[in-house]
This record gives C-alpha cells, structure tokens and sequence, in this order.
C-alpha cells in the first residue's frame, strides 16, 4: 500500500490538518499520519468516517487506480 496522497490533498482543500480530520473521526493524529503515509489499512467504518467529513466516496479516496487499470 503507498502513500495516500489524495486523502492528503483533500484534507488540504478543506483547510484541515491532520489534528483536526483526526479528531473529526475520533482517532489520534498518529493514526491519521500512518493512514497517508500507507503504514496503517484503516477499518472500512473509518474509511466511511474519513470520507463523510471531506466530502469524497470511497473510490475517489480509497481505490487504488493502478490496480483499476491492469484490469
């Protein structure tokens, strides 16, 4: 699993750092930090978590679009 940037960036268009997605979860910022760098697979009800407070669905930050492509 590599780097999560695009939960990254959208934190980042949100104006929130990782602290306060972290928070807005209810998971501690760590956590948060592990999930981006792709060191942590989030449970599927945090995923939704993560996804409800920035606004996107699952595949727009979750799906990993190489493995989309090869097939």
């Amino acid at each position: 699993m590599g780097k999560n940037l695009r939960i990254k960036a959208a934190r980042a268009a949100k104006d929130m750092t990782q602290k306060d997605l972290a928070d807005a979860v209810g998971v501690a910022r760590q956590t948060m930090n592990a999930i981006e760098k792709g060191d942590y697979n989030p449970s599927i009800n945090l995923c939704i978590s993560i996804c409800k407070i920035l606004g996107k669905t699952l595949d727009q930050l979750f799906w990993e679009d190489d493995e989309y492509e090869n097939k």
